[in-house]
C-alpha cells in the first residue's frame, strides 16, 4: 500500500538533491576569494601577535576589542560569507556581474594581504616568546 507522504518525501528529496548536487556558478572565483580572505585573517593574526601592530579597520577593531581575536575572525568570515552568498544570488541572473564583483573583492583583499606581508617583513622583529 502506498503511503500518501511518499510523494512529498520524494519531492523534497529530489529538491535537496537538485540543490546540493548541481555545480555552483563561479566556483573558481568563490574559492579564490575565500582562500585570499583566509590569508588576510592569518596575516592579521600574525601581525597582532607582534608588539606595535593594531587593527586599522575600525569595524574589525571594534570586534577585536569587544570579543578578542575570535570575534574579529568571526566578523571577517561573516563578511566573506555575506559576499559569497550575495554573489551566488546575483549570478543566478547576471553571472558576469557576480564574477566581476568577486574578482574585484579578491584583488582588494589580496592587496591587503600583500601590504600586511610587507609590514611583517619591514617592521616585525623576531616572533614573540611564549
Amino acid at each position: 500500500m502506498n503511503n500518501p507522504s511518499d510523494g512529498n518525501e520524494k519531492q523534497s528529496g529530489s529538491l535537496l538533491q537538485w540543490i546540493f548536487r548541481r555545480r555552483l556558478p563561479l566556483e573558481r572565483e568563490t574559492s579564490l576569494f575565500i582562500i585570499v580572505s583566509a590569508l588576510d585573517v592569518i596575516m592579521t593574526w600574525i601581525l597582532l601577535r607582534r608588539e606595535g601592530f593594531v587593527e586599522s579597520n575600525p569595524i574589525a577593531s571594534y570586534f577585536l576589542h569587544g570579543w578578542g581575536i575570535k570575534g574579529m575572525v568571526y566578523f571577517k568570515f561573516a563578511l566573506v560569507a555575506f559576499i559569497t552568498v550575495l554573489c551566488q544570488i546575483i549570478a543566478l541572473k547576471k553571472e558576469d556581474v557576480a564574477r566581476r564583483i568577486l574578482q574585484f573583492a579578491t584583488v582588494l583583499v589580496a592587496c591587503v594581504v600583500l601590504y600586511s606581508f610587507s609590514l611583517l617583513l619591514r617592521f616585525a622583529g623576531p616572533p614573540p616568546v611564549q
